[in-house]
């Protein structure tokens, strides 16, 4: 299992965006970098540096994904028939900890994450704890019977702060994966480049 080993709001400042749609990023007051040279002026990225960056960015959404596993997933969708980038967003929509979290179970990725490992979630009625399993169209996920009333999957159902997006059919604390999703059915707060982190990794 990965462990993050950096605060995860440095990854929002040092992209100037608010990754996450969260209420509290400090992005949101501060738009400039971390450290004691944020403040200076950028220079120019170069087209490795805007490639690097949308990795970094994709990969930092889906929380403590180890860049081996995400180079792993990215010669997953090249081997996949279609568009390598399209591909390479439906694998990690796969993941279970993505499902958890775009059923409104749990209110962050990384609670997600957490969620998973404490056995929380059952995954066609078994007990499942490994955050990165790839879910198949027509799993049924759902949150663990004893663990309904925890206060914070209660807070995350009744939040209004997103939908659940077509590509999952929930009903309370039951959700069911109806489909792999394109980039345009998945709700990421900001934009999201796929086609250069194929850029990136096919050089």
């Amino acid at each position: 299992m990965s462990k993050r080993i950096q605060a995860k709001y440095k990854l929002d400042r040092r992209m100037g965006e608010n990754i996450w749609g969260r209420s509290k990023s400090p992005v949101n007051s501060r738009e400039y970098g971390p450290g004691q040279h944020g403040q200076r002026r950028k220079g120019k990225l170069s087209d490795y540096g805007i490639q690097l960056r949308a990795k970094q960015k994709l990969k930092g959404y889906y929380g403590s994904i180890l860049e081996k596993q995400f180079r792993r997933y990215y010669e997953e969708a090249v081997r996949r028939k279609g568009d390598t980038g399209e591909n390479l967003i439906g694998i990690l929509e796969c993941r279970l900890d993505a499902v958890v979290y775009r059923a409104k179970f749990v209110p962050t990725v990384f609670a997600a994450r957490q969620f998973v490992n404490h056995g929380h979630v059952l995954v066609n009625g078994k007990r499942c704890n490994i955050p990165s399993r790839l879910v198949r169209p027509g799993d049924v996920v759902e949150v663990r019977e004893k663990s309904r009333q925890i206060p914070m999957v209660l807070e995350a159902l009744q939040s209004p702060e997103r939908e659940v997006p077509e590509y999952i059919s929930a009903e309370g604390t039951k959700a069911t994966y109806v489909r792999i999703p394109t980039l345009d059915e998945v709700p990421y707060p900001v934009i999201m480049e796929p086609n250069l982190v194929v850029e990136f990794y096919s050089r």
